[in-house]
Formats: C-alpha cells, structure tokens, sequence
C-alpha cells in the first residue's frame, strides 16, 4: 500500500491487487495513510493455485484493473 500511495503521488497511475483476505486491511491501511487508492480485489488463496489457475484469475481480472488504472491515468 505505501508503494501504492508514495507511487500515485509521484505521478504514477497505480492499482493495487491483493485476494480478498486482505480487503479489510489494505482498506484499513488506505485509510490511515490518508489515501484512496484504486484497488482490485482476486480471489483468494492464490499459493497452490495451478498456473491454469493463476492464468485463469489474471484472465478475469484483466478488464476491471485495465478499466481502473485507465481511470487513475486520467
């Protein structure tokens, strides 16, 4: 999250990935940094997935994270 942050105000359009078991923390951590960044959301766990697996979450991930960093790039 602190690259996230220090990197958007540097300028760099960010989105940060993490599974959901860590929505409420990277939420938590957002907040208390004083920050709003674009995040999404994969399922989790991602250790032990299959590389069909992982290619198969990136896959159906790609649309929503190209759609939010296109909108952190203004």
């Amino acid at each position: 999250m602190h690259d996230t942050v220090n990197l958007e105000g540097a300028g760099v359009p960010m989105v940060y990935v993490a599974t959901t078991e860590f929505t409420d923390g990277a939420e938590s951590q957002a907040r208390a940094l004083g920050a709003d960044p674009a995040g999404l959301f994969v399922p989790h766990p991602i250790q032990d997935r299959t590389d069909a697996e992982l290619v198969d979450i990136a896959d159906a991930a790609y649309d929503e994270l190209l759609d939010l960093l296109l909108d952190r790039s203004g």
